[in-house]
């Protein structure tokens, strides 16, 4: 029998500010979803948060984008939030971008990262969630998972792992897709991995068999609303061990705070610090960008755990590193490269900047 194991996430009220999440907010979501295991929807589900957006951890054997798992879903970011208006949260239902739900919640809003595999005999899952970035900040860690051997060993002495995989990469700009294969296509694949605010790893799959190694939330908020409603907050699912990279492998990425964008009103880079699930409420200019990372062992579906596996020292340096990255771009202020370019800010008063001063431009042709 086939599992699905569906992560589904929305912003649908800050405590306080774009902070935190209310604890009221995640009790009303797992009254919802205990429902739903009840009447043999789901097999098992988490609620969990990063910040301020609600994560729904999901197995369920329905399959990839199935409406009824998808309305669940919905319906219960929409129950969320009417109590997020209640309590006068902030920015309560903001991920929310339709009125009515059409089959589907890609395209509304929220985030959405789903697989579909047949459990091994010990299925290790990682479940990675972050808070004040975008998408394009799973490109990293995800190359140096899958193609580099100086992160993953398994590439060059697992036998499972030598032959390679294969990343699927959305263009989110064009809405066109694109598979290249490592390590004979690595420098092709870093051409677009490299430009993570428009190319965006979706997933990545074994060479030997295609069997699915990770899959990631590529939605773009800004892009589907046409103005900016928030930063897209994206997950990432990681399978581990037997074939994949080890968890201290899928892990070591994030042990180097890399700069991604997002932050201050998504308009700032700043470093994705690696912190447990207490210290996932970002305050410092509303940052900087928070990554946790919850451990599962799926067991027949039921999803024991979460270990919360960037509770550990050996990230202390990581979360030290990013302290200081997070100081130096600070001083920047309002001026690049702390400051995203013009043309991937969010939040801009360009437009009417540029209206208001249009005729005191001069050629100087």
């Amino acid at each position: 029998m086939k599992l699905t194991l569906s992560v589904i996430k929305a912003d649908i009220g800050g405590y306080v500010g774009h902070s935190h999440m209310h604890p009221r907010l995640m009790e009303v979501a797992s009254e919802t979803l205990d429902g739903a295991k009840a009447s043999g929807l789901l097999v098992d589900f988490k609620v969990l948060h990063c910040g301020d957006d609600l994560e729904l951890i999901m197995t369920h054997t329905k399959g990839e984008e199935d409406p009824d798992i998808h309305k669940l879903s919905w319906d219960t970011f929409l129950r969320c939030t009417e109590v997020a208006k209640e309590m006068k949260l902030y920015g309560a239902g903001q991920d929310l971008l339709a009125d009515a739900f059409s089959g589907n919640v890609k395209g509304m809003g929220p985030g959405v990262a789903e697989m579909e595999f047949e459990e091994r005999k010990s299925e290790p899952v990682i479940i990675f969630m972050a808070d004040k970035t975008s998408p394009g900040a799973w490109n990293k860690p995800l190359f140096r998972m899958f193609a580099d051997p100086f992160c993953t060993a398994g590439l060059v002495i697992d036998p499972s792992m030598h032959g390679g995989f294969r990343f699927d990469v959305l263009d989110v700009i064009d809405n066109k897709r694109i598979e290249l294969s490592c390590p004979e296509e690595m420098y092709d694949l870093l051409v677009f991995l490299g430009a993570s605010s428009r190319y965006m790893v979706r997933g990545v799959y074994r060479k030997s068999d295609g069997e699915v190694a990770a899959k990631a939330s590529v939605q773009r908020l800004n892009i589907m609303a046409g103005r900016y409603v928030g930063k897209d907050d994206p997950v990432l699912i990681v399978r581990s061990q037997s074939g994949f990279p080890a968890v201290g492998e899928v892990l070591e990425p994030f042990s180097f705070p890399h700069l991604v964008e997002g932050w201050m009103r998504g308009s700032h880079n700043g470093p994705f610090m690696p912190v447990s699930f207490k210290d996932a409420n970002p305050t410092r200019f509303d940052g900087p960008p928070r990554v946790i990372a919850a451990g599962f062992q799926l067991c027949g579906g039921m999803l024991v755990g979460p270990v919360d596996m960037f509770d550990d020292p050996s990230f202390d340096y990581a979360r030290q590193k990013a302290l200081e990255i997070a100081e130096y771009m600070r001083r920047h202020g309002p001026f690049e490269p702390h400051r995203l370019g013009l043309e991937e800010m969010e939040y801009t008063t360009l437009p009417s900047v540029m209206e208001k001063l249009k005729g005191r431009f001069e050629s100087l042709d």
